[in-house]
C-alpha cells in the first residue's frame, strides 16, 4: 500500500514523548519546584560571572569541540581530554549514542524503573528496548545479563539510577560488563554521582578507562545547577569519542554553557556546600517522612522517593494534588512504573519542612 504523506522510521511513533516535572501550580502565589532535581542552592557565582561575560560576544560561533572545557574537566577528574565529548546535557549524549550504535533489528536493555530516555533514544533508532526487571527498585545484573540475545548492542545502566536515587556497588558494575559480550556498548549514565557518599560507589571512569566497550555520561545540570544551560559530559574509549564526534552537531554546545561550565567544574568549594547540604537534607526527609508511615526508597542521590498505600485518599496521585495546592510540587512518575509513587527533590530547609508537614496534615497526623 502506497504511503498518502511522509511517515517517520519504525519505532517512533511507539515513543511515549518525555514529559518533565511540573514547575507551576494554577491559584498558588509562592511555589517550591521539586520535581526535576534541581539543586536548591543554584549554580556557582563564578559561573554565573562567566556566563554573563559571553553576553558581549552572542554573534561569535561557540568552539565546536568545546576544548577548553574537556581540558578543565581533564584537569577535574585527571582524565584525556581528546576522550571526552561535550553535549547539549547528557540526554543529548544518550541519544548520540544511540544512533551510532543501534538499528533496526537491534536491541538496548535497561531496567524496569530506569531514566525515560532509554527506551525514547532506542526506539528513534528503530531498536528494541528490553526491560530488565530490578530487585528492590534496584539493578539486578544477574536479570540483566538474562536478556543479552545475539541481538543486543547497548545496555543503559543508571548509577544512581532516576527516580529510584538506588545504586549498585562498583563489584556489581565490573560483573555486569565482564558477564558482557564484547561488542556490547555499556552505558553507565552517572548524572547523580557527585552527590553519592558511599565507599563502596565508582561513578565509571576506572571501568572506562580500561575497557574498549564502556562509556560514562555526565552532567552540569544538577550539582552544578547549569540545568538551564544544557550541557553534559561523556568518558569513552577513542573509538567512541571519535564515532560521536562524527555525527554530533558541529556546534551543539553553546558558548555560554562551555564558560559556566569551566567555571563551575573548576568551583569545588561550590560542590562540596551543595553536597553538605543534599547529605544534610536527605537524611532528615528519609527520617521524617518514615515516621509519618510511608516507606521511602534508600537514596543515593540528591531526591527521595516516597511510596504511598493504595488506599483511597491516600494515593500518590491524591497526595500530589493535596501537596500542588500547597505550592508543593512533586513529580508523578506513573510513567516510570510507579503510580503509587512521588519523586521529591532535595529542596531548601523551607521547602523541605513545609513538604513533612503538609504530608503529616494529608495523612491526618501532626509533625
Amino acid at each position: 500500500m502506497t504511503a498518502t504523506r511522509p511517515q517517520p522510521r519504525k519505532g517512533v511513533l511507539q515513543i511515549d514523548a518525555y514529559v518533565p516535572g511540573k514547575s507551576s501550580a494554577p491559584g498558588v502565589t509562592k511555589v517550591f519546584k521539586l520535581s526535576s532535581n534541581e539543586t536548591p542552592l543554584g549554580p556557582s557565582p563564578k559561573a554565573i560571572e562567566a556566563y554573563g561575560a559571553v553576553g558581549k560576544r552572542l554573534e561569535d560561533y561557540p568552539d565546536g569541540s568545546s576544548s577548553d572545557l574537556r581540558d578543565a574537566i581533564g584537569r577535574v577528574y585527571g582524565l584525556d581530554p581528546d576522550r571526552i565529548v561535550c553535549g547539549a546535557g547528557s540526554d543529548d549524549l544518550l541519544n548520540l549514542l544511540a544512533r551510532a550504535y543501534l538499528g533496526d533489528g537491534d536491541e538496548a536493555i535497561h531496567t524496569t524503573h530506569g531514566f525515560l530516555v532509554y527506551p525514547i533514544a532506542t526506539l528513534g533508532t528503530g531498536a528494541t528496548p528490553v526491560v530488565a526487571p530490578e530487585k528492590d527498585f534496584t539493578a539486578d545484573v544477574d536479570a540483566i545479563l538474562s536478556r543479552v540475545t545475539a541481538k543486543t548492542k547497548m545496555v543503559f545502566l543508571a548509577n544512581p539510577n532516576n527516580p529510584t536515587g538506588t545504586y549498585i556497588p562498583f563489584d556489581e558494575v565490573k560483573r555486569l560488563h565482564n558477564g558482557l559480550p564484547a561488542h556490547v556498548l555499556l552505558v553507565i549514565d552517572a548524572a547523580y554521582a557527585e552527590y553519592v557518599r558511599k565507599n563502596d560507589y565508582e561513578a565509571g571512569i576506572e571501568l572506562v578507562a580500561t575497557s574498549e566497550n564502556v562509556v560514562m555520561t555526565r552532567t552540569f545540570s544538577k550539582i552544578h545547577g547549569l540545568a538551564a544551560l544544557r550541557l553534559g559530559w561523556m568518558y569513552g574509549p577513542a573509538h567512541v569519542i571519535d564515532a560521536i564526534n562524527r555525527i554530533r552537531g558541529p556546534f551543539n554546545v553553546s558558548a555560554p554553557a562551555i564558560a559556566a561550565g569551566i567555571a563551575a567544574i573548576e568551583d569545588a568549594a561550590h560542590q562540596e556546600h551543595s553536597r553538605e547540604h543534599n547529605t544534610e537534607w536527605l537524611l532528615w526527609l528519609t527520617e521524617e517522612i518514615a515516621k509519618l508511615g510511608l516507606h521511602v526508597t534508600p537514596s543515593a542521590a540528591n531526591f527521595v522517593l516516597i511510596h504511598f498505600p493504595h488506599n483511597k485518599g491516600r494515593t500518590a496521585a491524591e497526595a500530589n494534588a493535596f501537596l500542588m495546592r500547597r505550592g508543593l510540587i512533586l513529580r508523578q512518575v506513573a510513567a516510570y512504573k510507579l503510580p503509587n509513587a512521588l519523586r521529591m527533590s532535595i529542596g531548601t530547609e523551607e521547602a523541605n519542612r513545609l513538604v513533612v508537614k503538609a504530608l503529616a496534615e494529608f495523612l491526618g497526623q501532626s509533625a
